[in-house]
């Protein structure tokens, strides 16, 4: 019997909304922070994009977004595909335009904005008319009651959940194809980590949103997402479906705290060693 061929990195992205391929950021003109990158978003997925504090997870997905170039940083190998057209040398407000947005990671609100003219400034890129925006704005009321109401408050004053809910719902104002969404359960109580959890699996499955979460609590993002990537100093150590990686070992003991005695890196253990996806 003939054995299936291994899928490739080309016709893995064929079917993928996003497509990552062999990226390095340099920041300063000195540091380099991500070291040949790779990673797939299909279309309709949930991607998690895990690690530590300082593993890189952020400036993914700013080098997705073309957020770079503010804190002087750049792509400086590799490309970047967003439905199979290269964007690394587009605007922000250009890749928002073709359906790709960023959350950023601390729930950024603008302040002294009411909740609703806050999610209105997400529609700023749209040229299809009041109306639709309208339409629109009570769909996002629709998946988050608790805006609609605080519409009239001001953004500052709220709690951190609805500060996330706000940043998430002016995002689907821009009508997306997929968010890049970061740390997204920082700071949050459970209760409200599930609630926004939820929330991105309703519109993943209702609205055909597709997602990449960047996110420190390995718990939670294996248990919404649909496949994974784990992040070390700047590389991809580990990949797999979501469900086989809350089922690894090496997974469990370093972000799961199950098994294991003590903290070691990744690349001591030889599994990682085996599975790495970096040029030598």
């Amino acid at each position: 019997m003939t054995q299936a061929p291994t899928p490739t990195n080309e016709t893995k992205a064929a079917g993928s909304i996003l497509s990552v391929n062999n990226i390095e950021v340099i920041y300063d003109h000195v540091i380099l922070v991500l070291k040949g990158v790779s990673l797939n978003v299909e279309k309709g997925g949930i991607v998690a994009l895990l690690g530590a504090n300082g593993a890189g997870k952020t400036t993914t997905l700013k080098a997705i977004s073309n957020l770079l170039h503010a804190e002087r940083g750049e792509v400086t190998k590799g490309t970047i595909l967003f439905e199979g057209n290269e964007v690394q040398s587009l605007s922000p407000n250009e890749l928002v335009r073709r359906g790709c947005i960023q959350v950023m990671e601390g729930r950024r609100c603008f302040g002294h904005l009411t909740i609703e003219d806050n999610l209105l400034a997400g529609s700023y890129t749209r040229r299809d008319g009041n109306a639709a925006i309208k339409r629109d704005l009570e769909l996002v009321y629709e998946y988050f009651p608790r805006l609609r109401e605080r519409r009239s408050s001001q953004a500052g004053y709220t709690s951190g959940g609805e500060q996330q809910m706000t940043a998430i719902g002016r995002a689907l104002m821009s009508k997306p194809k997929m968010i890049l969404l970061d740390e997204p359960s920082m700071g949050l109580a459970p209760q409200l980590q599930e609630e926004i959890f939820e929330i991105v699996r309703k519109l993943n499955e209702q609205e055909g949103v597709s997602f990449l979460l960047a996110e420190q609590n390995t718990n939670i993002a294996l248990r919404y997402a649909t496949y994974g990537y784990i992040l070390e100093s700047g590389r991809i150590v580990l990949d797999g479906v979501a469900a086989d990686l809350r089922e690894n070992e090496d997974v469990k003991e370093f972000y799961l705290g199950v098994g294991g005695e003590g903290r070691r890196s990744f690349r001591d253990v030889k599994h990682y060693k085996r599975r790495k996806r970096w040029l030598a």
